[in-house]
C-alpha cells in the first residue's frame, strides 16, 4: 500500500475532550472537558504529539469498515514517517470482516461502522467497541441529476424497487438504477435501518463492497442512485436531502438528520502497548484533526 503523508493541521473553536483507554470497556467511554486547542498552535506542536511513537516497535495491523480508511490512513502515515521502526497496514472489507478478523485475532484492530451483533458476541468474547466518530449515511445521485431530494417514503419504494422511474419522483423520464452494499457493510446496515425503516432492497440492485466503490460507481451512471457515508461525499456524487433535510454534519450533529451511526474500532479486551497508544492518539487531542479532515464529527463533538 502506498502512504500520502499530508500535513495535520490544528482544531480551532471547539472543545476537546481526552479519552482514556482504561475506562472504554464495552461500548462505554467517559470524557473530561479540556481547553481548546490554540488558533495560534503550529504544524510542529500537533506533530511533536507523535513523540508517543518514540521507542515503540512492531506491526499493527487494521482492517474492517471502508468509512475508517481515510482516518487510518493518513494517521499511520504520519505514524511511520516518525516512527520507522512502526509497520501498519490498512486495509478494508466492510464491517462485518473487521469484527471477524478481530475476533479470530487476525488483526490488532476490526473496524466497524456498527455495534457488535448478538451472534457476533456470542461467537467472539471479550470484544471491546471504541467509538471515536459520528457520521451520517446519505442517499446519492449523479450530480447532473435533477432529482437531489426526496422524502423518506420516495427513498424507501425506491430501494424497495417500487418506484423504478425517475419521472414517477419528478425527474427526467428514465430507469433509476439502484446500487447498495454487501451484506455486513455497516454503511449498509445504517442506511437500511434507519433510512428504510428496515424496508427491502431490490434483488435488481447492483452490489458494491466499499463506500469508494459505490462513489466511482454512482459517479459514472446518469441514472444511479445509492448511499455513502456524508463524509466521503465531493463533487463527483450529489447528496440527497432526506425529508427536507440536508444530509451535513451540522445536521447529523444537532439530530435533524437521522441515518447516522457511530464508527467504531474493535479490540480484543483493552488494548496494550502499540494498540494502545495508537487509540489513546486517535481519541485524544491530536487525533480530531484526522478525523474533522475526514469528513466525520468526533463522538466527543456532540
Amino acid at each position: 500500500m502506498r502512504w500520502n503523508h499530508r500535513s495535520v493541521y490544528a482544531f480551532m473553536g471547539a472543545f476537546i475532550l481526552a479519552f482514556g483507554l482504561s475506562g472504554l470497556a464495552g461500548c462505554a467511554t467517559e470524557t473530561t472537558e479540556e481547553a481548546p486547542v490554540s488558533q495560534e498552535e503550529s504544524v510542529a506542536d500537533i506533530t511533536s504529539s507523535l513523540d508517543a511513537f518514540a521507542g515503540l516497535e512492531g506491526d499493527l495491523d487494521i482492517a474492517g469498515g471502508t468509512a475508517h480508511i481515510p482516518v487510518m490512513e493518513a494517521l499511520a502515515a504520519d505514524i511511520m514517517s516518525a516512527n520507522d521502526a512502526i509497520a501498519i497496514t490498512v486495509a478494508g472489507g466492510g464491517s462485518g470482516v473487521g469484527v471477524q478478523q478481530i475476533g479470530e485475532g487476525l488483526v490488532e484492530i476490526g473496524n466497524s461502522g456498527r455495534e457488535l451483533k448478538d451472534d457476533e458476541i456470542a461467537k467472539y468474547p471479550g470484544l471491546e467497541l471504541h467509538a471515536w466518530a459520528i457520521d451520517g449515511v446519505t442517499a446519492i445521485v449523479h450530480p447532473d441529476n435533477p432529482v437531489q431530494e426526496l422524502t423518506a417514503d420516495q427513498v424507501k419504494a425506491i430501494f424497495a424497487g417500487e418506484i423504478t422511474d425517475w419521472s414517477e419522483v419528478g425527474g427526467n423520464s428514465g430507469a433509476i438504477n439502484v446500487y447498495a452494499r454487501e451484506e455486513g457493510s455497516g454503511t449498509g446496515e445504517t442506511f437500511i435501518e434507519k433510512g428504510l425503516g428496515n424496508g427491502d432492497v431490490s434483488e435488481r440492485a447492483v452490489i458494491v463492497t466499499s463506500n469508494g466503490a459505490m462513489k466511482t460507481s454512482v459517479a459514472a451512471d446518469a441514472a444511479a442512485i445509492g448511499f455513502m457515508s456524508i463524509g466521503g461525499v465531493d463533487d463527483s456524487v450529489a447528496a440527497v436531502s432526506y425529508d427536507n433535510v440536508e444530509p451535513t454534519n451540522e445536521n447529523a450533529l444537532n439530530g435533524s438528520y437521522v441515518v447516522t451511526r457511530k464508527l467504531y474500532s474493535v479490540t480484543q479486551g483493552t488494548p496494550e502497548g502499540l494498540t494502545a497508544v495508537f487509540l489513546e492518539y486517535l481519541m485524544g487531542e491530536n487525533g480530531v484533526t484526522y478525523i474533522e479532515d475526514a469528513g466525520y464529527i468526533p463522538t466527543y463533538a456532540r
